[in-house]
């Protein structure tokens, strides 16, 4: 049986930590964020993180 999430807040702080601790246990995670905003260059994001 595969594992979904839906975590809120994923693009930063405690989602984000979570959505990673979810990702590394196999969990197929999808992230909402309302933040609207391009990390800076070399600056990783969720997706990249979490091999999306």
């Amino acid at each position: 049986m595969t594992r979904r999430a839906i975590v809120t807040g994923g693009g930063t702080g405690i989602g984000r930590e979570v959505a990673r601790r979810l990702a590394s246990e196999g969990t197929s995670v999808t992230i909402v964020g309302c933040r609207c905003w391009r990390p800076p260059p070399g600056k990783s994001t969720p997706r990249s993180e979490l091999g999306a």
